[in-house]
């Protein structure tokens, strides 16, 4: 029997996108949960994953360090399912568009605010982090309109796309910004958040911490 893949990931992180394929898709990982930040508090990670960042999927030879592409690769490791988008579908354009545009547009912005408002007070840059908040809730727009009368992004049915842009809107909520978060993309998240697998690797992230923290780490 081959090996499980291996997720390496901080809890509710970006890995979160990769928890929550694994669990929706019905990969069995092997979860290994790090202290936050991991280049700091788990210095030997950096011989796994020289960046110091998480995620990281090891699946035999395959290394993979980016949250969406990880989904997007746990979805369709056996084949294409109902998680993906395939090519020759109406929707395929679309669905490598939101699957991108997660990371890149709507939670890179949020990152900067974290860094100078939340974590490097001191730096003397919270106008910088103000301003890529307010980046942040203009690019949202985009999410708004293509959900207009959809319950999810492509296809009529959730997918890895939603998993990806979801997280976005999961982390906003978590770091305080919602206040730029409409009603309907509220909406949107509720949805998400009450699948069952959500829940599940929430759960398996939560106790991966407690264990971290029970061990001293």
């Amino acid at each position: 029997m081959a090996d499980k893949p291996i997720l390496y990931t901080c809890a509710r992180s970006r890995g979160l996108r990769a928890t929550w394929a694994a669990e929706e898709a019905g990969v069995d990982i092997d979860l290994k949960v790090l202290p936050f930040p991991p280049r700091y508090l788990a210095p030997e990670y950096k011989e796994i994953n020289p960046l110091g960042t998480v995620p990281m999927l090891v699946d035999g030879e395959a290394k993979m360090t980016e949250s969406c592409a990880i989904a997007h690769y746990l979805a369709t490791k056996d084949g294409y399912t109902d998680l993906a988008i395939a090519p020759g579908e109406p929707d395929y354009a679309a669905y490598c568009d939101f699957t991108y545009h997660a990371d890149a547009t709507i939670t890179f912005p949020q990152t900067v605010f974290m860094r100078f408002v939340l974590f490097e007070k001191d730096k003397g840059l919270q106008e910088a982090g103000h301003a890529y908040a307010k980046w942040f809730w203009k690019r949202l727009v985009k999410l708004e309109r293509r959900l207009g009368g959809r319950e999810y992004l492509c296809g009529d049915r959730f997918t890895v796309a939603d998993i990806c842009c979801g997280y976005a809107l999961i982390l906003s909520e978590s770091v305080g910004l919602d206040e730029g978060v409409s009603d309907s993309l509220k909406a949107y998240r509720e949805r998400l958040t009450s699948r069952d697998a959500f829940k599940r690797a929430i759960a398996r992230e939560e106790a991966g911490l407690k264990a971290l923290e029970s061990a001293g780490a």
